[in-house]
């Protein structure tokens, strides 16, 4: 059962790192087909179709991002690097989680602005 365990745990961080690049290729996506599209205005339309594709994969990810992100929460090794490294990296990871969510936050609403502008 441990191995099943840690292999859950393995599968669990690979999904949170593909589905953050996924999100990051999503806005890429987004940005690169909203240039074509003001350059194409006969193709507007079928562009901006499939930015809004990529936009809502985009929403997909980024839910998928916090739910295994939530999930690796249960995993967090308590006290491994002593109790003084333990605060500071704890302070550590909830500012990182703060900024992480500002970005994550700022760029899908700046991905709703532009699929649907």
């Amino acid at each position: 059962m441990e191995s099943i365990k840690k292999i859950a745990i393995v599968l669990n961080g690979f999904i949170h790192d593909f589905a953050t690049g996924y999100w990051l290729s999503d806005l890429i996506a987004i940005y690169l087909l909203h240039g074509y599209r003001a350059g194409s205005p006969a193709l507007a339309v079928t562009i901006a179709g499939i930015e809004r594709f990529f936009f809502w994969n985009s929403v997909g990810a980024a839910v998928t991002i916090f739910a295994t992100g939530g999930m690796r929460s249960f995993t967090y090794v308590d006290n491994f690097y002593g109790p003084e490294a333990e605060k500071t990296r704890r302070k550590m990871l909830v500012i990182k989680h703060i900024l992480l969510f500002v970005i994550v936050g700022s760029g899908s609403w700046w991905g709703y602005l532009t699929a649907f502008s």
